[in-house]
């Protein structure tokens, strides 16, 4: 069990992107420019066999906790044995092996419960946790722990999602909304891009620029559920998008589902 109030450890295209200035990350932002929630944030991304949440499975998991200065003050990382041959598509994006996992991997089950049990923890809290593009990771992790005989975190609340607040707060900047571009965006240093630890921070810290740079609700109950509308809306305009461009038929609607699918 960790206490994760006490434990510290120490530890669409924009070409103009790459050319933006990017400073070492923690920043030292002021805890008085930043709303309550975002002094200690929880961070968590997933790396997996593919990109469909009901069938594919967890490869790295990492869950950890950030003050306001962005610094790591807690964390938990995990490399599973998925129990299936990892693709070479994507072993490819984050590293990780069939053979690496079989050999130097958790078992799947043991590591579902574990991730499960460390966020759920944050949730009871009230630490709200920052996932970045925040229903692939929570419904497939919903969908991993149903596989195991696990009771699945079914509303994980409060969470916050730096892809649905830069859509909401900067929507008309063009290029990409990946992680890797928009942390260049607002100068926080993204190291090793899909490794679950360098992504979950950096996506903490992003959360954490957003709530400096913009007014964002200092209730993160109320951002949460904020979220819930801007992530549907987005999802409509992207289909409506989509379908004006030949890119998608009506009856296939983007689902706009948030943070949880």
């Amino acid at each position: 069990m960790v206490d994760w109030l006490s434990v510290s450890l120490p530890l669409w295209d924009d070409d103009e992107v790459a050319e933006q200035p990017v400073i070492s990350t923690p920043t030292l932002t002021p805890a008085s420019a930043l709303p309550p929630w975002a002094r200690r944030v929880g961070v968590f991304d997933l790396e997996t066999t593919g990109v469909d949440v009901t069938h594919d499975r967890i490869v790295t998991a990492h869950v950890g906790v950030l003050d306001h200065t962005g610094e790591v003050v807690s964390a938990r990382s995990w490399i599973a044995d998925p129990g299936i041959d990892i693709p070479a598509g994507a072993t490819a994006v984050h590293g990780i092996t069939t053979e690496y996992a079989r050999a130097h991997g958790r078992p799947a089950r043991d590591v579902v419960a574990d991730v499960v049990d460390d966020l759920r923890r944050l949730f009871d809290l009230g630490i709200p946790v920052v996932a970045y593009n925040a229903p692939y990771d929570f419904s497939l992790l919903k969908y991993e722990a149903l596989r195991h005989g696990l009771a699945p975190i079914a509303s994980p609340s409060p969470v916050v999602d730096p892809l649905v607040l830069d859509k909401t707060y900067d929507r008309y900047r063009k290029g990409k909304r990946t992680l890797e571009v928009v942390a260049a965006h607002y100068a926080v240093t993204l190291e090793g891009a899909h490794d679950a630890s360098a992504d979950a921070v950096a996506a903490g810290r992003v959360a954490q620029a957003l709530a400096a740079r913009y007014a964002l609700s200092h209730a993160v109950e109320e951002l949460h559920t904020q979220q819930i509308g801007w992530a549907r809306s987005q999802a409509e305009s992207l289909t409506e998008y989509f379908i004006s461009v030949g890119r998608l038929s009506p009856e296939d609607a983007l689902d706009g589902s948030w943070p949880i699918r």
